[in-house]
């Protein structure tokens, strides 16, 4: 198992006064009921049959419990979710599916760290499986984004699915929270745990699958968004066998040469300031924020992504891989000037010393991926340029021989949180249903050997209402 420990390499035991929020994790086609009819034969038990028997393997605690409603319909008022788990994810207006009766197991799987709070536990790898009653004979597993806990899927991903008949299983990946880069003995430990934590959830799941409906699921998926989607990425290279396929939403890119959010970010920080206050100094600034990989048209949203992201998802990853750079601070001086010491403003990964890029080889990606991989990423995600992220991870697996395995859509005036959709509306497209498209096409792909749309940029229509960009997402 890989090892833990909850205060800081070589520090003392302290939380830094850190923010609420980072990658992904405030961020990062509708479906009804009556249309959501599942992608195989369905198989219909009776309610909650069988609760008393499941048992997830390898877990350490589990409490299974009988739900009239799996979806956030019913599982907001029954407790059997948590909405900050997920705020600030999806659209305001996204509909909630709902009539999916079925079993929901909450557990957790041994560990040693405790930052995740939910049901009093205070234990990490925390974990949710749910079964619905009507079961289509497939799993869907995800990771979550940023650094939430296990429900952060539930209005964006598992919603759809389990009205769609999926069983579905998510992972909290072993450590939550903006301090997360406290748990383990290495730098990059906290994150190589999140690669060790969906196997074992999705080993754990498939079994539970088998005890509940007396066959394993036929197909299983990955998928997830932002770190989330960086572990679909992962699984796919690193243990295909798990997985028929996946869709990965703009997944977080780690090569240990670069490009990485470590190789981007500090661009912002050091140039955003200058272009904020105007004068003689901000066109240069602009230019050499645009050069950094955050595109021409994206000005709208940088004062949002600096004041809630840029700053602390630098910090914080920064302290997982690099915790030297800072000495004895515990991820850096938030909005520290360019200039100030060790400030996160002048941050250059690539002078670093080797150790440093070593530990981002562990969680590396090479785009040797082994089974249907859907990619798809907004063209104004300013978190994670897609210039910097999908546009070369795409490449990386067509370098690796594997182009035929994968399909990438640039989706036009997408970001990286769907939320700031009701923001900013008519400037940009909510990319919940272009994921929800990327998923049925997954699904057709891997069912009906239907290849996908070969890769192109989905354009926004121009006359499109805010509801039509929110009821569907065409991929042709």
């Amino acid at each position: 198992m890989h090892p833990h420990r909850t205060t800081p390499r070589g520090r003392p035991a302290r939380r830094a006064a850190l923010g609420a929020l980072s990658l992904g994790a405030a961020c990062s086609l509708l479906i009804t009921p009556a249309t959501a009819e599942p992608t195989a034969t369905t198989t219909t038990a009776a309610h909650c049959a069988g609760r008393a028997r499941l048992h997830v393997p390898g877990a350490a605690h589990e409490q299974a419990d009988c739900l009239d409603e799996l979806t956030t319909a019913g599982t907001v008022a029954s407790g059997h979710t948590d909405p900050a788990d997920y705020a600030g994810l999806t659209p305001q207006n996204l509909p909630t599916p709902s009539g999916v009766p079925g079993i929901q197991i909450d557990g957790y799987f041994p560990d040693t760290s405790t930052t995740n709070t939910d049901h009093g536990w205070n234990h990490d790898s925390q974990f949710v499986i749910r079964l619905p009653d009507h079961f289509n004979g497939q799993l869907v597993v995800a990771g979550t984004p940023g650094n939430r806990e296990q429900y952060a899927n539930d209005r964006a991903i598992a919603d759809w699915v389990l009205a769609r008949g999926y069983a579905y299983a998510a992972t909290d990946k072993g450590n939550t929270g903006t301090a997360f880069y406290r748990d383990g003995l290495r730098p990059g430990d906290a994150i190589a745990e999140w690669n060790t934590r969906l196997p074992q959830l999705t080993r754990a799941a498939r079994s539970v699958v088998a005890q509940r409906y007396h066959r394993p699921p036929a197909r299983t998926i990955a998928t997830g968004l932002s770190n989330g989607g960086y572990l679909v990425r992962w699984q796919l290279e690193n243990h295909p066998e798990l997985y028929d396929g996946g869709v990965d939403w703009e997944g977080t890119l780690w090569r240990a040469d670069g490009p990485n959010p470590l190789t981007s970010l500090p661009a912002a920080l050091r140039h955003y300031p200058d272009y904020a206050a105007g004068g003689s100094a901000a066109a240069a600034a602009r230019a050499a924020l645009h050069r950094a990989g955050f595109p021409a048209g994206s000005e709208f949203l940088w004062p949002y992504h600096h004041q809630v992201y840029w700053d602390l998802t630098q910090r914080i990853y920064r302290e997982e891989v690099d915790p030297g750079y800072d000495g004895a601070t515990e991820a850096g001086t938030p909005f520290c000037a360019s200039g100030t010491p060790d400030c996160d403003a002048d941050y250059d990964y690539a002078s670093r010393p080797a150790a440093v890029h070593r530990a981002v080889g562990r969680i590396a990606l090479t785009g040797r991926i082994g089974k249907p991989l859907i990619t798809l990423q907004g063209t104004l995600d300013v978190l994670l340029p897609i210039s910097e992220d999908s546009d070369v991870y795409a490449r990386m697996v067509h370098t690796a021989g594997r182009g035929s395995l994968l399909r990438y859509y640039r989706i036009e005036d997408g970001t990286h949180t769907d939320s700031l959709v009701d923001a900013f509306p008519g400037r940009l497209r909510p990319m919940v249903p272009c994921h929800r498209s990327a998923f049925t096409a997954l699904e057709r792909w891997i069912t009906a050997g239907a290849p996908p749309p070969a890769d192109h940029t989905v354009a926004r229509p121009a006359d499109a209402s805010p509801a039509d960009l929110l009821g569907g997402c065409p991929l042709t």
